[in-house]
């Protein structure tokens, strides 16, 4: 692990208490939630200053089971739940399930992730807690919503990218499908969470209503989509509906790493030819549209790919500057002291009482008039039972 010690961290964080400051304070959010979605989109509301209790079963959230190189905890678990307080119910227990009453009574959001029919079971469905709280934000997070035939099926991010033509796309042209890994479906659902959630308190303001917000994964994948996802009237629905550029821009060898190259543009193809010394492609007509160089990829990427042979990835970085857009493939682990990193303040320092001390993501927004709270680490099983009146 890279040091923590270096000027561009922040100062230690902790499971204290956060003075009330953020553009959501004094909101607060109970997560029922588990796995990444739901949990990670109260997160997104805990960077804008929400007061977030994490409410787990006996067995805790089944991320904190994943595999882990940490020996304490999951490092999933700890990335997707900083900035909570966390407590265990055991919701089939009936002094339990009146402690979860109570704190809905205060509450201004509550968030799960089960399957449709799982909280009338619960006795925490909507119609019932709107009755205990009528200015709660109820939001749900499901696989595939909250009708048709798939509604009571468990929803994963995998399953939804492979279900939705993600895969199929993200695959080589004539080989099989890919998955994206990085949980892509579920990080977009999160971000849907926290903008849905967010919108439902701003019309709370003027109907003085909560109301039910939902999300699910399926909704998640087909969005990120939107640019494919078109069928015009009279046009075949088997055509092509990727957006790849015909191999120039793309990920390429060099002498030493690969590199990502954007030259869509005219201005950028033109710097690209004239950094690269490939300036007869530029200047041959047969090159000079986006559409004429995908068609001609065969022809272009050979040469381009002898003339980056001449240096290293992060040299060519260099040499591009801002001409061409592009970056060096770097690993997660280089992201902790690069400078564009400690200069926007994205890494903040924890201190987690199992683990220890470790880096992590800090507010992925910036509030210029209503910073946000400073972030604290993801919380140990029951860490906080004392928000309990039992």
């Amino acid at each position: 692990m890279a040091t923590v010690d270096t000027e561009a961290n922040m100062e230690t964080s902790t499971s204290s208490p956060r003075r009330a400051s953020g553009p959501l304070a004094g909101v607060k959010v109970l997560d029922l939630s588990a796995y990444i979605a739901g949990p990670y989109g109260c997160t997104l509301l805990a960077d804008q200053g929400a007061d977030v209790i994490k409410i787990e079963p006996p067995g805790g959230d089944n991320l904190r089971q994943y595999p882990s190189t940490l020996a304490a905890e999951s490092r999933a678990f700890l990335g997707v739940n900083r900035s909570k307080r966390g407590i265990v119910l055991d919701l089939k227990h009936p002094s339990d399930h009146a402690a979860l009453l109570r704190l809905v009574r205060e509450a201004d959001v509550l968030v799960h992730n089960f399957r449709p029919g799982v909280p009338k079971r619960l006795a925490i469905d909507h119609e019932r807690l709107n009755l205990i709280n009528p200015r709660l934000i109820y939001c749900a997070v499901t696989g595939y919503g909250e009708s048709g035939p798939m509604k009571d099926k468990a929803g994963y991010d995998q399953v939804l990218q492979t279900m939705t033509g993600m895969c199929t796309l993200q695959g080589k042209r004539n080989g099989p499908p890919e998955v994206i890994y990085g949980s892509v479906v579920d990080y977009y659902a999160a971000a849907l969470l926290a903008a849905g959630v967010s919108s439902a308190l701003y019309e709370r303001e003027r109907s003085g209503l909560g109301q039910y917000v939902g999300i699910s994964l399926l909704r998640s994948a087909l969005t990120m989509q939107s640019a494919r996802m078109i069928w015009a009237e009279g046009e075949s629905l088997d055509i092509g509906r990727d957006m790849r550029s015909g191999g120039v821009t793309g990920i390429h060898p060099t002498r030493d790493g690969y590199i990502y190259i954007s030259a869509n543009t005219p201005h950028f193809w033109k710097a690209l030819c004239e950094r690269t010394g490939l300036q007869a492609l530029h200047d041959d007509e047969r090159y000079d549209t986006v559409r004429k160089r995908a068609e001609h990829h065969n022809e272009i990427v050979p040469r381009l790919h002898d003339a980056l042979a001449a240096h290293s990835a992060l040299e060519w970085e260099a040499i591009f500057g801002d001409a061409v857009p592009s970056a060096a493939a770097r690993r997660i682990e280089d992201m902790f002291d690069h400078p564009q990193v400690t200069a926007e303040g994205l890494v903040a320092t924890f201190e987690h009482p199992v683990v220890g001390r470790y880096r992590g993501v800090n507010h992925p927004i910036h509030f210029g008039r209503t910073p946000a709270p400073e972030p604290f680490a993801a919380p140990t099983l029951n860490q906080h039972e004392d928000l309990l009146e039992r």
